[in-house]
């Protein structure tokens, strides 16, 4: 990782932080409810998609101040469909970010109101922020909901949870990661580019950026799952075979998925490009995704 974007990436995080600390404290809401939002608030992780906004703001000279509670908003969701994921009923996962997670932390009811709770405050974070206009407001929560929804989000988990113990073909595997994983980055990317002030055809290369970077993650999220440590990935290595799911390595072997990530991240690149926002941060999140080791 270049200096430049490490800064940046220690900055930003502790920014955020900071802000949905705040958000959540605003709240009225009952004690062991806070409690068990803020745990999972507090478990950390890499923040990608709020930096990726942000990074993408800047890329369009934008004003951060406008671009903080999307930022926020959309971690949020994220965080919220993490505690869900890890559910009983879904993963069934005992282990996040190498912490207990929320459910075994506190309890599987508890879990499902802190992740109820993560979603709807995030559109409140959205919609009575005083820097954004309505204009963006609209923009804003009908990405964000479209994303994290039925049509983004929640069918991703749906069709991968339909896939376990099934072998998936190469483009059946894209279109869950283009959903579960892909289209919260999807959004992000294009909000933060929005405010910032990005015009129509910039909007549509900045979303193909956004695809690929979002197949990127994944891909690299799979290799991991083989190669990568435990102590550094937060979860057992070997999960998703021991989930029976079809990850990139096992379709197209270790050596394939890799040339597969190699791919996506020069379509990415072609994107920025014609954008008009290569060599910006924007460029450096490739290569970060792309070599990240948890």
């Amino acid at each position: 990782m270049n200096q430049t974007l490490g800064s940046f990436l220690e900055e930003k995080r502790s920014l955020l932080n900071q802000q949905m600390e705040q958000q959540i404290y605003s709240m009225q809401i009952p004690e062991t409810l806070r409690n068990s939002i803020m745990y999972s608030i507090e478990a950390g992780g890499k923040r990608i998609r709020p930096v990726l906004l942000l990074a993408a703001n800047e890329a369009f000279g934008g004003d951060e101040n406008r671009a903080i509670a999307p930022a926020c908003a959309v971690e949020m969701i994220h965080t919220y469909s993490l505690i869900h994921d890890d559910l009983p009923a879904m993963d069934d996962d005992d282990v996040r970010r190498g912490k207990p997670t929320n459910h075994v932390q506190f309890d599987e009811a508890t879990a499902i109101l802190a992740g109820d709770g993560l979603l709807t405050a995030a559109f409140h974070v959205v919609t009575s922020n005083d820097h954004l206009t309505d204009r963006e407001k609209v923009f804003l929560t009908r990405e964000l909901s479209k994303a994290s929804g039925a049509e983004g989000m929640v069918a991703g988990q749906m069709l991968d949870m339909e896939a376990e113990g099934q072998t998936l073909t190469l483009e059946g595997l894209e279109a869950i990661h283009r959903h579960k994983t892909g289209e919260l980055i999807r959004f992000s990317a294009v909000a933060g580019a929005f405010i910032g002030g990005a015009d129509s055809s910039q909007l549509h290369h900045i979303e193909s950026y956004a695809k690929y970077i979002g197949l990127l993650f994944q891909v690299q999220d799979d290799i991991l799952d083989v190669v990568g440590e435990e102590g550094e990935i937060g979860k057992p290595v070997g999960s998703d075979v021991s989930n029976n799911k079809s990850t990139y390595p096992q379709l197209l072997g270790l050596e394939g998925a890799i040339e597969h990530k190699n791919q996506y991240a020069e379509k990415a690149r072609m994107a920025l490009k014609e954008a008009g926002v290569e060599s910006t941060l924007l460029e450096d999140l490739i290569d970060f995704i792309s070599d990240r080791k948890n």
